[in-house]
């Protein structure tokens, strides 16, 4: 918690520094999509590789 006497500065977002902040985020969650892409077919990947070529051969 603050103590009262603490002076808060308020900044002042100036357009600049909003579009640059919405590029960063903007960059940020396209990062963390392919991040999780390649999370998911890398284990996608490993089951099929796992189950190996029994997966194609079995009763349907």
């Amino acid at each position: 918690m603050s103590a009262p006497d603490e002076i808060h500065s308020v900044a002042i977002e100036t357009p600049e520094i909003a579009a640059a902040r919405s590029r960063v985020r903007r960059r940020r969650s396209i990062a963390l999509a392919i991040a999780l892409a390649l999370f998911a077919i890398t284990f996608y990947t490993l089951t099929i590789v796992k189950m190996g070529p029994a997966l194609f051969d079995r009763a349907l």
